[in-house]
């Protein structure tokens, strides 16, 4: 064979040797994205919300507030009727004026009290002293009797006015007694006085709970009344989404989950624009999730299948992505996305 005919030979396989090349490239490049950069589809967007319910019940009087509106943290969302409120308020505080006026009389008639038991006690110390000089003159003329210095009836007369100064203590130390113990306080009603400020505090506050205001921003949905309805502490009127932050809860296989942990770079976008990329960051990785089958526990026992799977699929555990950067048109409770993990990201702030 000539040179002439093995020329083309060799032209023709060096466009298969490089398709085969280039295919073998792809594929490294292909495998060390898959390794380094996992990515799944199966993720949606999420965000913290709440169940908007009054603190007290009531008829919603206003209503500023319409189904998927964007609303600002402290904008009033809805306003119960304050009235039934504001009047347990004013009777609150209508008690506690009657009550101070009533602890003043009472401190008055206290302090009454009070001298006229301090007079008894100087009546008391006045007759004792009276007691004990009628005592002392009888001790000093009863031996005198016996030499004829006094007469009989001059003790007589010094015994009776004894008897009766000790009669006469005896009775103002009784009315002591009495006069003490009708001395009142005001102790009780000083106690009333802090019950009825303990219910002040609870009217004035069911007065500010019947304005529901926007805790964070957010936007507000599934609202499905109007001004009139009964509203309860039971039975939430809508839901609000926090706007403020926004995450990507994505299923990854436990297989890519390696090295992956919080603060691991990530990248999503969604499905209903896919020209738009968000960054994130790994905000948390599942630590659990219910088996579909086999090894769940029942009475007290593991429960094992007996079927043997040929092919062993991996399990999933969400990943929950922070979104730094997320656009509030966009962004919606459950819309699909795609996230991508960089563990080359992770890798790198680990060596450091």
């Amino acid at each position: 064979m000539t040179d002439n005919a093995r020329a083309p030979r060799r032209t023709k396989r060096l466009p298969a040797a490089a398709i085969a090349l280039i295919a073998i490239v792809l594929l490294c490049i292909v495998a060390w994205r898959k390794d380094h950069a996992p990515n799944t589809d199966d993720a949606y967007v999420y965000a913290d919300t709440i169940n908007v319910v009054p603190e007290v019940s009531g008829r919603i009087v206003d209503l500023p507030v319409r189904d998927n509106q964007a609303v600002r943290k402290g904008d009033l969302l809805f306003r119960i009727d304050p009235r039934p409120y504001q009047a347990a308020l004013d009777q609150a505080r209508a008690r506690l004026v009657a009550l101070d006026k009533q602890i003043g009389l009472t401190e008055r008639s206290v302090n009454a009290q009070q001298y006229n038991a301090e007079s008894v006690k100087a009546a008391v110390e006045r007759a004792r002293a009276v007691a004990a000089q009628a005592a002392d003159t009888l001790h000093r003329t009863e031996p005198l009797l016996d030499h004829g210095y006094v007469s009989a009836e001059e003790v007589d007369r010094a015994r009776t006015a004894q008897r009766s100064a000790q009669a006469e203590l005896d009775a103002a130390t009784l009315q002591a007694q009495q006069a003490s113990a009708a001395v009142s306080g005001v102790d009780a009603l000083v106690a009333q006085r802090a019950e009825v400020e303990a219910q002040i505090a609870i009217a004035e506050l069911n007065v500010e709970f019947t304005e529901v205001r926007a805790p964070f921003d957010g936007r507000v949905v599934s609202l499905h009344t109007t001004v009139g309805q009964y509203a309860s502490p039971l039975k939430p009127i809508f839901t609000l989404i926090d706007t403020d932050h926004w995450y990507v809860v994505a299923n990854f296989r436990e297989t890519d989950l390696k090295n992956v942990r919080a603060g691991t770079p990530a990248n999503v976008y969604l499905m209903s624009d896919t020209s738009k990329r968000f960054s994130g960051v790994v905000d948390s990785v599942s630590y659990g999730v219910l088996p579909d089958d086999g090894g769940l526990v029942l009475e007290g026992l593991p429960r094992v299948q007996r079927s043997i799977n040929w092919v062993h699929i991996s399990q999933r555990f969400p990943v929950k992505i922070a979104v730094r950067n997320p656009d509030p048109a966009l962004f919606r409770l459950g819309t699909s996305a795609v996230a991508t993990l960089d563990r080359t990201g992770t890798l790198a702030g680990a060596a450091q």
